[in-house]
């Protein structure tokens, strides 16, 4: 499936939950699984407040969760923004219906949260929601919301990428308090997408092994006129093992080399003659356990609305995933490609670890790169999720303020 944005035609892929909680549910029984942000119907649905993507919350709220009917399971509120994920402590009522923050809780300002939860409606199926909002930020201040985490250990194809919530007319003075390093030490150059987005990458992919060190010094940086930075932070990330994984959709296989050696190849399905895969470098920046891709996000009406996609994989932002598969034949894989613009590999309701699509999400990492060749689509766009490895270094360099 894909969800597309920028060009019509496409499936959708819509995330409703997140991995951890997932896989912690993977084990359960007696209770039907739903996962979506538009649950059955709204005398089930699962409430939150502020609603989702909602910008400019205040430090005391709103924020609430609760349920007409059946119990509130779990519940996770995330302060994500700056790369160290905080959790919002709470409270869950004693007829299981209601989550409130504890007493004296504030949000922090110019930050970004996720609101997570898992919860069984009055018919007994277990529901997960995921939404994010955002809180106020100080009038004519600017801040940039970033990846990869703090900490995290990622691919070698890892693009460091900030996006920020104003437009920088100041681009040149925006990236210049932005500092990337590496040990061992290799070029480091930036490249902007607009006024609203800076990404930063090597020449090469990084080496195994290297520590990458984020230094953002925003504070006080005049970005427009009289709008200014409040952030001053360092985070750090680890690379890990080499994986690059190449699809040929003409094939109808992908073969996944580590470190040099070939791992494995394994039968898939792309895109359909009508909805083909893009071509080109993308990388891994999102992986899901579970998550729902419904068709009527991009205008594709009741075609297709699969609540329980598994081991999901995302490579752009809109909405080309690698994901498990269950619903197609198993002689499809190999031989035919009928998704709408994504790769699917052979799976089981539920997921397993056993199938083709278990095993290569249990050796993906978030920052691993995956190539599509032989398909009939058009090269990704490099602003297209982390896909600016599909510029070559002259022109990567060009997009440089600093140049």
């Amino acid at each position: 499936m894909r969800h597309v944005l920028k060009r019509a035609g496409r499936g959708a892929a819509v995330v409703l939950t997140w991995a951890g909680l997932m896989a912690g549910l993977a084990g359960c029984t007696g209770a039907e699984l739903d996962v979506g942000n538009k649950p059955r119907s709204p005398e089930d649905a699962i409430q939150v407040v502020p609603e989702d993507g909602a910008k400019g919350v205040g430090p005391e709220g709103p924020l609430m969760v609760k349920l007409p009917s059946g119990r509130l399971e779990r519940v996770k509120v995330m302060q994500v923004e700056d790369g160290r994920p905080t959790e919002v402590p709470g409270v869950v009522s004693e007829d299981g219906l209601r989550w409130n923050p504890a007493e004296g809780t504030h949000l922090d300002l110019s930050a970004k949260y996720s609101v997570d939860v898992v919860a069984l409606d009055g018919h007994g199926h277990r529901q997960a929601r995921h939404t994010t909002f955002t809180t106020q930020i100080p009038e004519r201040r600017f801040i940039g919301y970033f990846k990869p985490e703090n900490r995290s250990t990622v691919g070698t194809g890892m693009i460091v990428s900030f996006d920020f919530n104003r437009e920088i007319e100041n681009r040149e003075a925006v990236e210049r308090a932005i500092r990337v390093t590496s040990e061992p030490p290799v070029e480091v150059v930036g490249h902007w997408f607009g006024k609203e987005r800076l990404d930063f990458r090597p020449r090469e992919y990084w080496r195994p092994g290297t520590k990458v060190t984020v230094d953002v010094r925003l504070r006080d940086v005049e970005a427009a006129p009289r709008v200014y930075g409040i952030q001053q932070k360092t985070v750090a990330f680890t690379v890990g093992r080499s994986q690059v994984s190449q699809v040929d959709a003409t094939a109808h296989t992908m073969r996944i080399t580590r470190d040099g050696a070939v791992l494995a190849t394994l039968p898939i399905t792309a895109g359909g003659p009508k909805t083909t895969t893009y071509n080109g470098k993308m990388v891994v920046s999102e992986l899901f356990d579970v998550t729902r891709m419904n068709g009527r996000t991009v205008g594709f009406g009741g075609e297709y609305d699969i609540k329980d996609v598994p081991h999901a994989m995302r490579l752009t932002n809109s909405g080309t995933f690698l994901h498990g598969n269950y619903w197609a034949a198993p002689e499809t894989f190999g031989s035919e490609n009928v998704s709408h613009g994504c790769v699917g590999l052979r799976d089981v309701k539920g997921g397993s670890e056993d199938t083709p699509a278990g095993w290569f999400f249990d050796r993906t990492l978030i920052g691993d790169v995956v190539e599509v060749v032989g398909s009939r689509d058009k090269r990704v766009d490099p602003d297209n999720g982390l896909g600016g490895w599909n510029l070559d270094w002259k022109a990567w360099k060009e997009g440089s303020a600093l140049r």
